[in-house]
């Protein structure tokens, strides 16, 4: 790819729209890349223990912020936001349209419903904005559907690949250690695992 086709953080206004593990890799890039500021808009605070609704073995709903290094090294935080509208001219994003939310509400199951808190709109100046929320996906009126961004059914790939190069590099060291290996190559990265 030409350098003019690069895609970098560098000395850019940057936002992450998300709040997982996506988006924290994506501030860590950024803040290796040089961005100038960085802000991580995410739909909800969690709470930093586990709630009484939230019981084991069910996936613990908690602020992570000790596990994502990134998290300690720079970037603005910004809950209970959602975004919006993106604006621009030229093919260029110039800034983000978003509204700060409220929880107060309850759905027709009990649980907390999302509101955009009346007078609370506000609007960003930036340079650059990732969408980053792999395991839920857009929904909605997205900003991805107000610029004719395509969306299939298909839903989050981060396990299969995991699972792919974990059986990719036992594969690897099988291979080191032995001079052979019988391990079959991983079906999600195909023959990208068989020559190591």
């Amino acid at each position: 790819m030409p350098d003019s086709e690069f895609i970098t953080a560098k000395d850019k206004k940057f936002v992450i729209i998300g709040g997982g593990d996506t988006a924290a890799d994506c501030l860590g890039t950024a803040i290796r890349q040089g961005a100038d500021v960085i802000h991580q808009f995410d739909i909800h605070e969690w709470p930093e223990q586990r709630a009484s609704d939230n019981p084991w073995p069910y996936w613990p709903a908690i602020l992570r912020t000790c596990t994502t290094p990134a998290h300690h090294e720079g970037g603005i935080r910004n809950f209970n936001v959602l975004a919006q509208r993106l604006v621009g001219n030229d093919n260029r994003v110039t800034a983000l349209e978003a509204i700060r939310l409220a929880w107060d509400e309850k759905d027709e199951r009990g649980r907390p419903k999302m509101t955009g808190m009346p007078g609370a709109e506000f609007s960003i100046e930036v340079d650059l904005v990732l969408v980053a929320i792999g395991f839920t996906g857009p929904r909605g009126e997205s900003l991805l559907g107000q610029l004719g961004v395509g969306i299939d059914a298909r839903g989050m790939s981060l396990v299969d690949w995991a699972i792919a190069h974990g059986r990719d590099a036992a594969r690897g060291i099988d291979r080191y250690l032995t001079g052979r290996t019988d391990l079959p190559v991983s079906a999600v990265t195909g023959e990208l695992g068989a020559g190591r």
